[in-house]
């Protein structure tokens, strides 16, 4: 494939994004959660539970971009150091739901405010405009990953 036929522009759209996600887990990590042996999937999941609630294993994993397998395991883990719990529907046992414990609560509430000092990092030096316009370009590319 000749380079002129490919189009630079999605190839550098793409790589930024990959490098700067990349960047930003590896920093948060190392500097955030390591602090409470979880990896940024572990935090996802217990920050969707602090967000909001009570939350099917399911909607957990679709919320975190992984498989249910996975969220299985990660949830697994929040368990082994009590920061969650699971339960099963009892009309349906089929559904299991996690939910996060007063431990998984005052753990979030006490290393959030390092992980947020790293979120309003990746903005330093962006006006409100440019804020605005990154939220709504990186909308467009989250859609467009969701389309066939």
């Amino acid at each position: 494939m000749p380079i002129e036929s490919l189009n630079l522009e999605a190839i550098s759209v793409a790589t930024n994004l990959y490098r700067s996600a990349q960047k930003l887990r590896v920093k948060m990590e190392t500097e955030v959660l390591s602090s409470y042996q979880l990896s940024w999937t572990a935090f996802s999941i217990l920050y969707d539970l602090w967000v909001w609630g009570r939350l099917e294993t399911r909607k957990l994993a679709e919320l975190s971009g992984i498989s249910t397998a996975t969220a299985s395991n990660v949830i697994k883990t929040l368990e082994k150091k009590n920061f969650c719990v699971k339960s099963a529907d009892p009309r349906d046992r089929r559904h299991v739901y996690a939910e996060i414990t007063p431990e998984g609560k005052a753990a979030i509430e006490e290393l959030y405010p390092a992980f947020h000092k790293g979120e309003t990092m990746l903005i330093k030096g962006m006006t409100k405009e440019e804020q605005n316009t990154l939220i709504e370009l990186l909308r467009k590319v989250n859609d467009n990953l969701h389309k066939p």
